[in-house]
């Protein structure tokens, strides 16, 4: 992957686009300290949250019940914080009727509604959220639409990597364009995924960084 050069301001729902293999997932797991970076800085501000990889911390041998205590400990939750909030992860995720259950019969859905269900009750200044969400079904996307509202208006920092557009587009107050492993544009979402566009119906050889709209 070439250098990135962006930031994030605090508070901002920040959205990143481009095709596959263009280093996206990459780029959050060098965010969330999973991928090592090779050159330059990087640099995270509070606490992050990291929603990248389905099924990454988990232990599919154990039950529901089992793996909430694991992640939610895993992702800094005390016991006391973890008792008083596993109702609400368990609500959230709408499993109550199989948290005995092995993660192993779980299908993707069911998986996705778990790990952002105990991800979004970390006590998180930055939520890193991939395309994972795709896998869940149209009533719990919805559901989990709602909670960024809720974190916009907490002032939580959410940076959310997919290649739904529209979702780009309703949410985010920036966007940045990855193509080849190089940051093409950074600007308002509109521009950004025109651009993206532009670049799908004819492919070119990413330049330099372009600071497309306002609020860059």
């Amino acid at each position: 992957m070439q250098a990135v050069g962006f930031h994030v301001e605090p508070g901002e729902f920040f959205g990143i686009v481009g095709p596959n293999g263009s280093g996206k997932s990459t780029l959050l797991k060098v965010i969330a300290g999973i991928y090592r970076h090779d050159t330059g800085t990087v640099r995270v501000n509070g606490v992050l949250s990291p929603f990248i990889e389905l099924g990454v911390g988990f232990n599919p041998e154990l039950t529901a019940h089992d793996n909430i205590r694991i992640n939610s400990t895993l992702l800094g939750l005390s016991r006391r914080q973890l008792e008083a909030r596993y109702g609400d992860i368990v609500a959230f995720s709408e499993l109550e009727r199989f948290v005995d259950q092995k993660l192993k019969n779980f299908s993707s859905g069911m998986m996705v509604r778990l790990a952002y269900a105990i991800a979004i009750q970390v006590d998180f200044d930055i939520l890193l959220l991939d395309e994972v969400l795709a896998v869940g079904d149209e009533s719990f996307q919805q559901k989990c639409f709602e909670t960024f509202m809720r974190f916009r208006e907490e002032g939580k920092t959410i940076v959310l990597v997919t290649h739904n557009l529209d979702l780009i587009e309703r949410f985010a107050d920036r966007a940045l364009l990855l193509l080849n492993g190089r940051a093409c544009a950074v600007g308002l979402p509109r521009d950004v995924i025109a651009r993206y566009q532009a670049e799908l119906a004819s492919p070119t050889a990413a330049s330099d960084v372009s600071m497309i709209g306002a609020g860059q």
